[in-house]
């Protein structure tokens, strides 16, 4: 009787009950998890539900901080773990997904996606019953419908319309006094992913081929690699928390999305008045009341949680989220839906193109363009899946008026309206974040086809150097793709550089720059390749020192992108201005590393050292060097890096992730490279042992076929087991 009494206790300590636990342990059962020799788990379960259930498992193992801070994050829960710093953040979150509505769709979903929703929460919980040790930073027990939180894969990623955190509080703090701080034209352009797609035509082995190669902030996804007994055989990246391949590849078809500027979202004009007491809303003539919400956000303190309480307004558009003189901004956004989960799950598991193609018409993946590749030899391209159907008249780049019904939406575009490329002639296609209409060279669609909300995104020096290296070569093979999607080119110092040298060699004004001569030899000299070499370290230092003046060129003309700008700067810029500011940058690298003529290799630098989520970096301890650059200029492999308070280096913090290509023919073959390594601990053999190949572009076999991953086997559990 006493064992009775004590057992329940303890497991409402832990937040489970002994039926719960018990369950779990028949599930792990079911599954078999093989880590292959760089520790990437590959997941073998007899249902899809039980191939959910060790997939989050494993990711757990690897970094269960990760996973807990992205749903902290989409809850809306952040500032209970940093702090009031974040108030807004979560504030925003709150005002945009509507967590009542994800609860209602979960309730109400197909039951087959419920049971993979319940097996991505029972995964997690059951690792936290296993690992007492792991303690979480808030959320000890996960619910089966925070996936329904989000809609098309990007866990982070939120649509506002150009609406920010910063606006968010300017309105909902009273003070005025805050700025919006615009985003640069560079700062814009460092991240971002890039895809590539061969058809046969132009392949050595006469099958398709897909190169997959986001660009994220480090660490950001692992690799994985699902199996059921119910079909499911996918292979490619997560995003920590999620339950289904992203960005990846199944036996028969292979899909790589690139961050896309399309139209989802609207930002309107609202003319907020109060009539007889009642605070409405003017829309077509008449007053509408406006929708209330309290909503109480939770911070800690030195002393414990304290909270703070928001008075939020709706109208039937969305959420008022910004003031703007005496306007307010209202926005209408589809931040997360049901169908955008069942989409990315369902692409795991389409084998042709006509199952593909059928994922897309659920209209979910809201922010995202897709590059495809399959084993019946079809490459595709779409730009975009879920774009609203609006009256060309209005410009759809800016706020529009809310107080008519003529800016509302007229549905969604049909698939086969929006801009996409189906085995064109030339037999590739590439999307770098850049405009769909160069995405297939001379064979890709015509802008004036389609409406400006639906591509509104320009050209970027990614995009220019993936048309020039596409179109250079034939007979692609895996060792080919993976060439060209390392191309050091930059050809954003193709336009600037050249400009610099003029101005040098036909200076005639009275200042001397003479003492510039050996800099202008090394930059005349230079083939404009990024590498660990003098003429890089000059070239990025000078073109970050001029990003203002670039960006300023064609600033109240929009519609021009930061190819458009640098062209027209370098053909305009004075001299004196080009000269002073390279006489700055090695004045400056002069002071901070005792010589100008300093490599980049020596700057640039690759260091993993703690399994912290904000990264810290530390001159004194080991980092390797990198000759790669931002994808600002053009850099293919990118590389972002800045140096730190306590560090006069620069450590790189994003660009190249999860990379992979991809061969479909009778049977998948496979390359890949992940920054840095698949475990979050630092004392994993896997924190850091791809970190050297990284720097160098050196891509791993990747395991597909079960006995190839039995072969390279290095260990093989059941969840639960030690």
């Amino acid at each position: 009787m006493l064992l009775f009494l004590v057992l329940p206790l303890q497991l409402c300590a832990q937040g489970f009950t002994r039926d719960e636990v018990k369950r779990w342990e028949k599930q792990a059962r079911q599954v078999t998890i093989i880590r292959d020799k760089w520790g990437v788990p590959h997941i073998y379960g007899k249902s899809d539900a039980d191939a959910v259930f060790g997939l989050l498992y494993a990711q757990c193992e690897d970094d269960f901080r990760r996973v807990e801070m992205n749903y902290i994050e989409k809850l809306g829960r952040l500032s209970e773990v940093k702090g009031d710093s974040t108030v807004y953040d979560d504030l925003l979150m709150r005002l945009v997904i509507d967590q009542q509505a994800a609860l209602r769709d979960y309730r109400t979903a197909p039951a087959w996606l419920k049971k993979l929703l319940q097996a991505f929460a029972d995964g997690i919980n059951y690792f936290l019953h296993t690992h007492p040790e792991v303690k979480p930073a808030l959320l000890t027990r996960f619910q089966p419908w925070w996936p329904l939180l989000w809609t098309d894969g990007s866990i982070g990623a939120i649509n506002t319309a150009g609406i920010s955190v910063n606006q968010v509080k300017n309105l909902y703090s009273g003070d005025s006094s805050l700025a919006l701080a615009a985003k640069t034209e560079l700062e814009e352009e460092l991240t971002g992913s890039n895809g590539f797609a061969f058809a046969p035509s132009i392949t050595e082995s006469g099958n398709a081929i897909l190169y997959i190669n986001p660009h994220v902030t480090f660490y950001f996804r692992p690799e994985v690699h699902m199996v059921s007994e119910e079909g499911l055989n996918v292979y490619g990246a997560v995003t920590w928390g999620q339950f289904f391949v992203y960005q990846g590849f199944n036996a028969y078809c292979g899909w790589m999305h690139t961050s896309s500027a399309v139209d989802a979202a609207d930002a309107y004009v609202e003319k907020l008045v109060t009539q007889n007491k009642q605070r409405g809303y003017l829309y077509e003539g008449k007053l509408r009341p406006l929708l209330e919400k309290k909503v109480t956000i939770r911070y800690r303190t030195p002393n414990g949680m304290a909270s703070r309480s928001f008075r939020s307004f709706f109208t039937h558009h969305g959420p008022v989220l910004a003031r703007r003189g005496t306007e307010y901004l209202s926005l209408r956004a589809d931040n997360r839906m049901m169908n955008g989960l069942m989409q990315c799950w369902l692409r795991n598991k389409a084998k042709n193109f006509a199952a593909f193609k059928k994922t897309l018409d659920l209209k979910g993946n809201i922010s995202n363009n897709t590059v495809y590749a399959d084993t019946e030899g079809n490459i595709a391209y779409w730009h975009g899946n879920r774009i609203p159907r609006r009256d060309k008249q209005f410009d759809w780049s800016k706020p529009v008026d809310g107080t008519t019904s003529a800016t509302e939406w007229k549905g969604m575009h049909d698939i086969r309206e929006t801009v996409h490329i189906i085995n064109p002639p030339n037999g590739w296609l590439q999307n770098c974040n850049s405009t769909p209409f160069t995405a297939a060279g001379a064979q890709s669609p015509k802008r004036e086809n389609y409406p400006a909300y639906m591509a509104p995104d320009g050209e970027n020096f990614r995009g220019v150097n993936a048309v020039r290296v596409l179109g250079e070569s034939t007979r692609y093979d895996l060792e080919k793709v993976i060439t060209a999607g390392y191309d050091l080119r930059l050809p954003a110092f193709e336009i600037l550089v050249p400009a610099v040298v003029r101005a040098f060699e036909t200076n005639n004004s009275r200042l001397d720059y003479s003492f510039l001569s050996e800099a202008v030899s090394i930059l005349k000299a230079w083939d404009f390749r990024s590498g660990e070499n003098v003429a890089t370290s000059l070239a990025v230092h000078l073109g970050e020192k001029l990003q203002r003046n670039i960006g300023a060129i064609f600033r109240d003309q929009p519609g021009h992108d930061f190819v458009s700008r640098m062209h027209a700067y370098a053909a305009s810029a004075r001299g004196p201005e080009l000269l002073n500011a390279l006489g700055d940058v090695l004045e400056e690298l002069k002071k901070k590393y005792g010589d100008w003529k300093i490599p980049w290799g020596e700057i640039n630098r690759f260091q993993r050292i703690t399994g912290n989520i904000e990264a810290w970096h530390d001159d004194n301890l080991a980092s390797l060097p990198v000759g790669f650059a931002s994808a600002a200029w053009g850099m293919l492999p990118s590389f972002v890096s800045r140096s730190f308070p306590n560090t006069k280096k620069r450590y790189g913090t994003g660009g190249n992730s999860f990379i992979c290509a991809v061969e479909f023919g009778k049977k998948v073959r496979a390359r890949s490279l992940l920054a840095g390594g698949q475990s979050g601990d630092p004392g994993s053999p896997h924190f850091f042992d791809q970190g050297l190949m990284y720097t160098k572009g050196q891509f791993k076999e990747v395991l597909f076929y079960k006995e190839d991953v039995l072969q390279n086997a290095a260990r093989s559990y059941q969840p639960g087991k030690r």
